[in-house]
């Protein structure tokens, strides 16, 4: 795909155009400049929504998805996940629907506006759902058939909806692909692992589901029972069994692509692991992604994984043989932190052939010997590894990806086996294992096993994705052998580190015994770890500039030399417009590769001193687009901007007097707020007294957090040192896009009063927001835009008052009988009696000066005479929506 515009293609022609176009890349690369183009809109997304009545008279909730031109096409079922509804996933419907399929969404039953019980992926009620919502979809006439009743579909969703995707295909034979995700391959073994019970995360999922009764009737009895004996027991197993994809694992023999979490407490790779074994044993074709998140935190890469799927049904649905569907095995690494913004790097590996969980074991050898530990009353204080519920990208599973330990273990209730400092780097890839002697005092015990990376100087340890594996021994009073199997981990232990194999006795996700007891354990024979070698993340090559960087400087300095050619003349000053902070004129941007088709077009408004100018539009309007080419960030296919008399072009002088915060601001992570600050302002070359360091602080509003590293910052933190940053130097025209962002209530006032108490010592702000109450209440004047065009600009106060609703104040309340003979009079709609006066509403040609002369004639106290109409209401009007 060609990204460059029309402008660069034609630098392209000819030799002198060539050295120029050499030239022009020297400057980019050496002010570190990318340059934006915008992107052809998308085809229009049709919905239609229904309620489909099921056999037993559960009603389910469903939404049609199609776009672009007639005729039939592959279909794709999404599922939503557990709490959730099919609204969760309405975007990624509207992608795939502009990728060619027609997409049907659905709540499952008691979620959304569905009803019935949970069932947890019942076969009787969830997945006869399903076949039902094909049978729908064979009669639609946009969809493609293999068969009459029977149309080309495929399934994709998220853990409870990735269940959903593997039983269809396993009950449902019209089932032609599969995309699940984060999800579980036998969900008795995903709660009670090993015979150990999951209580944290088995009690979210049911306070998730809305409460036990929510669910079917024997579902709250097993969790009823099984919470309060802490043992799950063969009834409980049967009946997760049952409603799992494992149950029906035979049966599953279409393309399927898994994508499984690492940062998973609820469920682990070795789930996806069970599922994938199974299904190529059927013969089917699978592909295998583990991302970098997961149920407990950390990044979804939902970009990448959602574009992975498309293909894979473009491959599989579509039948285009010539689609790409990635590695057979893929899975992505973390590789530290951006020095630039703060952000988690990631980085793909990849094999030809999915490796497992066990390939090319190593040993490494451990020494403790035989240790005593106490599962203490009540198991309680209970050693900590993940917290269930707490996920996001704060989760600790990214923490420990990026070197943090969280982890906590008590004194006396866990042993340790180190083994010796690494000769050379170790990575492991799959499930650790290790033979143990376990004896106990009772006749069952419960332990839990996790191996850490410890560093050089033993004290700084990791326990990498939070993740433990639980254990239950039984027979166990006269002394067992038992062979562990760790969690499943993709992660490097660096030369000099050590690995450390602790066994405790409790885990604050877990239930453990509750009567105390003593265990004596040892290993033996090493810890044995997965290496899959052939797994091979890809080199991050030089940059393309480290080679051609001295060439093209080369080529620039000789077309300089020999052609003598001289800058384009930027457009002399206009006087006249010295004092005017912005003029915009006939500014247009088309979409990259058309020639008809505008991003902004033939837009033009003027911004006077002391103003606070809100620029609105909804999404895709243009607003970012004119904003960076305000910046000169980007160039204007025609049209100009001048800012205080002056053009804007890149570098232009007068872009020093514009402060501006756009798509946000990167910090080094490592430095303090004050060290950022301070560092960016000597990047621009003037003195530091120019600063105004002391009044861009208070605006930050940090405290002491200005000398805390920037990395323990939150995203308000972040988004108030970003706002000062822009007003370092107390620049006269300062543009803030979307300043609100992660501030909370007290936060977004002061930043109201502070764009107002900088408008008013003369300068100019430029704000940008989707919170119209805020712009309402800080903004002087608008400019409203809509698909690239100029909609309305003016005060905020014309443009609100344009309503035809007008608020009679009266002082006291106006009696019914006077409202009525109001309401009656001509020009007049409706009239509403309200606490201090009467809320009127015109008809077409009434006028408020008319009114008023009707409400003296009928001796009704006027106070005063406003338009009743928020800016909202305006907003939806002007660019046709529903006021």
């Amino acid at each position: 795909m060609d990204l460059r515009g029309p402008a660069l293609r034609g630098l392209l022609k000819g030799p002198r155009r060539l050295l120029a176009a050499a030239a022009a890349v020297v400057v980019l690369a050496g002010a570190g400049t990318w340059t934006a183009v915008a992107s052809d809109s998308p085809p229009p997304v049709h919905r239609g929504d229904r309620v489909m009545t099921m056999a037993d008279g559960t009603r389910i909730d469903t939404s049609y998805f199609t776009a672009g031109p007639t005729g039939r096409r592959p279909a794709v079922l999404l599922a939503h996940g557990f709490g959730g509804s099919k609204d969760d996933v309405r975007q990624q419907a509207e992608d795939l629907a502009r990728d060619g399929y027609a997409v049907l969404t659905w709540s499952a039953r008691g979620f959304g506006k569905s009803t019935g019980r949970i069932g947890l992926n019942d076969p009787g009620h969830e997945v006869a759902d399903v076949s039902r919502l094909i049978d729908w979809l064979a009669e639609q006439p946009q969809v493609r058939l293999d068969r009459p009743g029977d149309p080309r579909v495929g399934v994709t969703g998220g853990s409870y909806g990735g269940a959903i995707s593997l039983l269809a295909a396993g009950h449902d034979p019209r089932v032609d692909a599969i995309a699940p995700a984060v999800t579980y391959w036998n969900l008795a073994d995903a709660l009670f692992p090993d015979g150990v019970f999951k209580k944290l995360w088995t009690g979210v999922f049911f306070n998730t589901g809305g409460g036990c009764a929510r669910f079917e009737p024997a579902l709250c009895r097993m969790y009823d029972r099984v919470a309060e004996s802490g043992t799950p027991d063969a009834a409980a197993r049967a009946l997760l069994e049952e409603r799992s994809p494992s149950a029906v694992g035979g049966r599953i023999k279409v393309p399927t692509l898994l994508v499984q979490g690492q940062t998973d407490s609820l469920f682990t790779l070795s789930q996806s692991d069970a599922a994938a074994r199974a299904i190529r044993a059927n013969g089917a074709p699978v592909d295998v992604d583990w991302i970098a998140g997961g149920h407990d935190g950390g990044d979804m890469e939902n970009g990448r994984v959602q574009r992975r799927v498309t293909a894979w049904f473009d491959r599989y649905l579509k039948g285009d043989t010539s689609t790409g569907t990635g590695p057979a095995f893929r899975i992505t690494r973390t590789g530290g932190v951006d020095s630039t913004d703060g952000a988690t790097l990631l980085r793909g590996a990849s094999a030809d052939t999915y490796p497992g969980l066990r390939d090319h074991r190593r040993t490494v050898a451990l020494t403790g010997g035989t240790r005593r530990i106490a599962n203490p009353a009540g198991a309680s204080p209970p050693a900590v590894s993940a917290l269930p519920g707490l996920g996001g990208s704060g989760g600790l599973a990214q923490l420990s990806a990026l070197g943090v330990g969280v982890s906590v273990d008590f004194p006396g209730q866990y042993a340790k086996f180190d083994s010796a400092p690494l000769t050379r780097d170790l990575r492991i890839t799959g499930t650790p294992t290790v033979t143990a002697h376990v004896t106990s005092s009772s006749d069952d015990a419960v332990l839990f096993g996790k191996v850490y990376d410890v560093g050089p100087d033993g004290t700084r340890q990791v326990l990498p994705s939070q993740l433990v594996a639980p254990l239950r021994v039984t027979g166990a009073r006269h002394g067992k052998d038992v062979t562990i199997t760790l969690p499943a981990i993709d992660h490097e232990v660096q030369k000099g580190h050590r690995l450390r194999l602790v066994l405790a006795s409790t885990d604050l996700g877990y239930a453990s015994p509750a009567a105390p007891a003593t265990y004596t354990v040892s290993v033996t024979g090493g810890l044995s770890v997965p290496t899959a070698p052939a797994v091979t993340t890809a080199a991050a090559p030089l940059p393309a500039w480290v080679w051609w960087l001295p060439l093209a400087g080369a080529a620039a300095a000789l077309a300089l030399l020999l052609t003598g050619r001289r800058r384009t003349a930027a457009p002399a000053p206009d006087p006249g417009l010295a004092d005017v902070p912005l003029r915009i004129t006939g500014l247009s941007k088309r979409y990259a590769r058309a020639t008809d088709r505008y991003a902004v077009r033939e837009l033009s408004f003027r911004v006077e001193k002391g103003q606070v100018l809100g620029l609105l539009g909804p999404n895709g309007a243009g607003k970012t687009t004119t904003l960076r080419m305000l910046m000169g960030l980007i160039k204007p296919d025609d049209g100009e901007i001048r800012l205080f008399g002056h053009a804007v072009r890149p570098g232009a002088p007068v872009l020093s007097r514009v402060g501006a915060f756009v798509e946000g601001a990167g910090f080094l992570p490592h430095l303090s707020g004050r060290e950022n600050l301070e560092l960016y302002w000597r990047a621009t070359g003037r003195p530091p007294e120019d600063a105004h360091l002391t009044e861009a602080l208070e605006i930050a509003g940090l405290g002491d957090a200005l000398a805390r590293a920037v990395r323990t910052y939150s995203q308000g933190m972040r988004q108030r040192l970003a706002i000062a940053q822009a007003m370092l130097g107390l620049p006269d025209l300062l543009i803030l896009d979307e300043p609100t962002n992660g501030l909370d209530p007290p936060q977004i006032r002061e930043m109201r009063e502070v764009m107002i108490r900088y408008a008013a010592a003369g300068r100019t702000v430029i704000v940008s927001s989707h919170l119209l109450a805020e712009v309402e209440q800080s903004c002087t004047h608008l400019v409203v835009m809509d698909r690239g065009r100029l909609v309305q600009a003016g005060p905020v106060a014309e443009i609100i008052g344009s309503g035809d609703t007008l608020l009679v104040g009266t002082g006291t309340p106006v009696e019914e009988p006077v409202a009525e003979k109001v309401a009656a009079l001509p020009g007049v709609a409706s009239a509403v009696r309200t606490e201090d006066g009467l809320l009127v509403r015109l008809e077409p040609g009434g006028t408020a000066e008319r009114l008023v002369v009707e409400l003296v004639r009928l001796e009704v106290p006027v106070a005063s005479v406003g338009p009743h109409r928020r800016l909202e209401d305006a907003f939806l009007t002007l660019i046709g929506g529903t006021p």
